[in-house]
């Protein structure tokens, strides 16, 4: 296992996952980028909300929708000793289909959003997504 820590949060991860260096030329909002192959790819954004769960599980319902994504299972849960959101969805795009799994958080007045893009069916890298998910700390 790896720790991954920013400062503001800190994650165990898999040998089999890569940090990568996180892309805040196009997403500012940033902060963890892990990678496992070809087929799969973390991101995790931290920013400010005056948003709750709820109206957030709401909008990001509404966002995968809008883009033409399919819904599977989309609850609150309680992981890493907070409450969270954890949604499962399927995107078909003419370029590939993928499983998005994110977990969401508001924590102090921000927001932290992870999520693992997929064509892993087997359900291994769900299973390691959970567990760095499960070993999250905020620390500030």
């Amino acid at each position: 296992m790896k720790t991954f820590n920013t400062g503001h949060i800190t994650f165990e991860y898999p040998n089999g996952w890569e940090a990568e260096k996180a892309d805040i030329l196009s997403n500012p909002d940033c902060i963890a980028t892990l990678s496992k192959g070809e087929d799969n790819l973390i991101n995790a954004v931290m920013f400010p909300t005056a948003t709750n769960l709820d109206d957030y599980k709401i909008f990001m319902e509404d966002a995968i929708s809008d883009d033409g994504g399919v819904i599977l299972s989309s609850d609150f849960i309680r992981i890493a000793d907070m409450d969270a959101i954890n949604l499962h969805a399927n995107m078909d795009t003419p370029e590939i289909n993928f499983d998005i799994h994110t977990y969401v958080f508001i924590e102090k007045g921000n927001i932290y959003i992870f999520e693992l893009r997929t064509l892993d069916v087997s359900g291994e890298s769900e299973s390691e997504f959970k567990n760095i998910v499960s070993s999250l700390k905020i620390l500030k």
